[in-house]
């Protein structure tokens, strides 16, 4: 067996080519992946990731393959700290000035029915975000998209039975400080305990009641819903940006009410 074949390096090549490539790389690559949990422990799930480098006005092309390669070599549950050091060592991997890497993933929250106790599992769409670059250094955003009861006010003050009701999709997006960590269950309480009553994927008819009746006694508009999150996360200092976003799919009308927050300190 002869010596194997070199081959031209064309990604490699250097001239210069006139402008620099902000991100380049792949997207869209679904892969399993195992996610830190708040317990400690680790949740297998299947992510859509994207993964992207600066390229300089220098360098021809950037060596799609080491993306790959550098995600098929990782190993052990990704939380904030394991993806700083992801992106980094893509960074060094492909000889960039800055690297980012984003991934979406389902992720279920373990729930405990209020009166009943019964045990289920709820779903929440997930993202985490890392960023490194040369100058800035680095910054990690969370978000998740939890699922919520809220009742209408106004529906409950003037009228004489009951109140309308609907389901909310409130989405936290929070850029947190340097140093920091947050786990996805704790944006996850942020938004439950904001709403009119908390969802559940398992409930007997005692909770029901008593999920029915915290909603009543618990009225929100979509504009509550967003400024008390945005004082939940204005008071966590580990938080250094956010928006908010809540989209509450109505029962009497054949549209949604919205809306959303920004914030940096």
């Amino acid at each position: 067996m002869g010596a194997p074949e070199t081959l031209p390096d064309v990604q490699g090549m250097l001239a210069d080519f006139g402008f620099t490539i902000d991100q380049v790389g792949v997207k869209s690559v679904k892969f399993p992946l195992q996610v830190a949990s708040a317990d400690g422990g680790a949740q297998a799930t299947v992510a859509t990731l994207d993964m992207y480098v600066a390229l300089p006005p220098t360098q021809k092309g950037t060596h799609m393959s080491r993306f790959l390669e550098q995600l098929h070599a990782h190993q052990g549950p990704l939380d904030g700290r394991a993806l700083h050091g992801f992106v980094r060592d893509m960074a060094q991997r492909l000889n960039a000035e800055s690297a980012e890497v984003s991934l979406r993933f389902p992720y279920f929250v373990r729930k405990t029915a209020p009166v009943s106790g019964a045990v289920s599992l709820l779903d929440v769409e997930a993202a985490m975000r890392g960023e490194w670059r040369a100058d800035r250094g680095w910054t990690l955003t969370l978000t998740v998209t939890t699922p919520v009861t809220s009742l209408c006010p106004c529906s409950k003050e003037i009228s004489r039975y009951g109140a309308h009701n609907q389901r909310s999709a409130i989405t936290l997006s929070v850029e947190l400080a340097a140093d920091a960590d947050m786990s996805l269950e704790h944006l996850v309480r942020v938004a439950e305990h904001s709403a009119s009553c908390e969802l559940f994927g398992l409930l007997k008819r005692p909770d029901e009641k008593w999920v029915t009746e915290r909603a009543y006694d618990n009225p929100k508009f979509v504009e509550d819903l967003v400024r008390d999150i945005a004082r939940a996360l204005v008071a966590d200092p580990r938080v250094q940006a956010f928006v908010v976003e809540s989209e509450n799919f109505e029962s009497i009308h054949n549209h949604s009410a919205f809306a959303r927050i920004r914030h940096r300190r």
